[in-house]
């Protein structure tokens, strides 16, 4: 068993050694779930350093490649007569999903130590949920990825309707049908390059070989497009997004805008725009469209929210708007800003919701109005929180800054198929929502915790326990490295980001800005 098999085995095998250990005695479970996903974070550092020693020597040969290069490829026949491999490998993009992939998971981890109601059975499905998630970015045959796709999804209605709060079973009802229809409509576009393609096989690569009719991409992009924009909140369907955060426990919360979220920007891109880029060139311009809609609507349905998480969702639905726009702008600028605000968003929106969860812990409240002087008695908490919003609204030297400006600049600079009137319109209109996350973000964070103590209850209140330390300090730290050295990601992405470009440009005269 090689290094990507670990990566997606290790988190089950924790789950399993949960599942094994008897339900009173919670403490050996939680200690039991840190020592899986540490251990996992410390194999995804392995990795990575391994990873960027090969990938390195071949970024040259890349930037004239259609097809992407893979790392640790490992590949067993599983149903030989469906053409269905066990295929799973790595290239830039799917390492820098797993990076944060683990990250996350880790923190969410230690955010949850104070779970203690069925604390067995929600470490064994959280473990579960990112079992499917490591199997998605990593797998490379259509099956196999739409198989740990579902795994990575169905956990999310337990999750939700068990340890939720508020309205916690129509969320998360709600979440799983909205996500169902996505699958969908991702299966019937499956099926449809699976069958036009006459290989016999759900290879990615091999597939990628075929070259589609533009009939057959005109309709079957879409499919995979709105499929995957589902669970990306694409507008309009964004709306079981705001309703799933409001009510899901903090590391659900973490893990679904953190990392789930990701899995539909991945997939419009690794699947949706490499598999056909004659599609993604008529529909770009309509889909770009619908992000900037994304965009400018989160942030001004995030300044009207009084709680604290459905102010979060809704600014989460605005920050996966730039993901999507940037893999509509069919750019290598675009591209890479899309990947970056993957990575920053993820860790970003993980840590609000970390922060929020450890807040709620102590005042029991989530209105923005009922708070107010909370950096008196938790000034740890207080400077996270101040990080993560200084991230939110791109203020250069955190992760965010990095992701938008490369969106921006690949929506406005645009590509040679596209109309570039419409798309620097559109790229304008969408940089409004700059002005509105600077407003939101700075009202809402200086009602939280500037100004007199409003409750008399909040003077007892106590800063953030050692756990949550480490929690939100891994994540603080992490936007700061990327935000301040933002060389290294995107040398770790920009080599697998050729073949998108080149594949397009294969099918007629790209623009491939840099």
């Amino acid at each position: 068993m090689g290094l990507v098999s670990w990566l997606i085995i290790l988190p089950f095998l924790t789950a399993m050694a949960v599942l094994m250990v008897p339900a009173k005695n919670w403490k050996a479970i939680r200690w039991i779930s840190l020592t899986g996903t540490g251990m996992h974070l410390m194999l995804t550092a392995f990795t990575t350093m391994k990873f960027w020693a090969l990938a390195s020597q071949d970024i040259p040969a890349m930037k004239t490649a259609t097809m992407t290069k893979l790392y640790f490829v490992e590949r067993v026949t599983w149903f030989q007569t469906l053409g269905i491999d066990y295929f799973v490998g790595l290239d830039g993009i799917s390492m820098s999903m797993v990076i944060l992939t683990s990250i996350i998971i880790f923190a969410g981890t230690l955010a949850s130590w104070n779970v203690e109601e069925r604390t067995k059975e929600f470490f064994v499905l959280l473990l579960t949920l990112v079992t499917g998630v490591f199997g998605v970015f990593m797998s490379f045959d259509l099956f196999l990825f739409f198989m740990f796709y579902e795994v990575a999804v169905l956990p999310m209605y337990l999750l939700i309707g068990i340890w939720g709060t508020g309205p916690k079973e129509y969320a998360a009802m709600k979440l799983t049908l909205m996500l169902m229809v996505g699958s969908a409509l991702i299966l019937v576009g499956m099926l449809a390059v699976y069958h036009a393609s006459g290989l016999h096989t759900f290879d990615l690569i091999r597939l990628a070989t075929v070259n589609y009719p533009a009939s057959l991409q005109t309709w079957v992009f879409p499919m995979f497009f709105l499929g995957f924009g589902v669970l990306g909140a694409l507008y309009p369907f964004h709306t079981w997004s705001p309703d799933g955060h409001a009510s899901a426990p903090t590391a659900v919360s973490m893990l679904h805008a953190g990392v789930l979220m990701k899995l539909g920007g991945y997939g419009a891109l690794r699947i949706a725009v490499y598999l056909l880029p004659e599609g993604a060139k008529e529909w770009g311009l309509f889909f770009m469209g619908l992000t900037t809609i994304n965009i400018v609507y989160g942030s001004f349905g995030a300044i009207m929210q009084k709680d604290l998480k459905y102010f979060t969702a809704y600014s989460s639905v605005s920050h996966c708007g730039f993901v999507l726009f940037g893999v509509a702008a069919m750019n290598l600028m675009g591209f890479k800003g899309a990947i970056i605000q993957m990575f920053s968003h993820g860790i970003m929106t993980g840590l609000f919701f970390a922060l929020i969860g450890m807040v709620y812990g102590r005042t029991h409240t989530r209105i923005i109005p009922d708070m107010g002087g909370l950096a008196k008695v938790m000034p740890w908490l207080a400077v996270c929180f101040y990080v993560g919003g200084m991230a939110s609204l791109g203020l250069p030297g955190f992760a965010g800054f990095v992701a938008e400006s490369h969106v921006f600049m690949g929506g406005f600079f645009g590509n040679n198929f596209m109309n570039p009137v419409a798309m620097k319109t559109l790229t304008i209109i969408a940089t409004v929502s700059i002005v509105v996350t600077a407003v939101y973000v700075l009202r809402g964070l200086a009602t939280v915790f500037q100004g007199p103590i409003t409750n008399h209850h909040f003077h007892e209140l106590t800063d953030a326990t050692l756990t949550e330390k480490l929690s939100t300090g891994l994540l603080v730290a992490t936007l700061a490295v990327v935000g301040f050295m933002p060389w290294y990601f995107i040398d770790l992405i920009e080599a697998s980001i050729f073949p998108f470009v080149n594949r397009l440009q294969a099918s007629g005269t790209m623009v491939a800005f840099h």
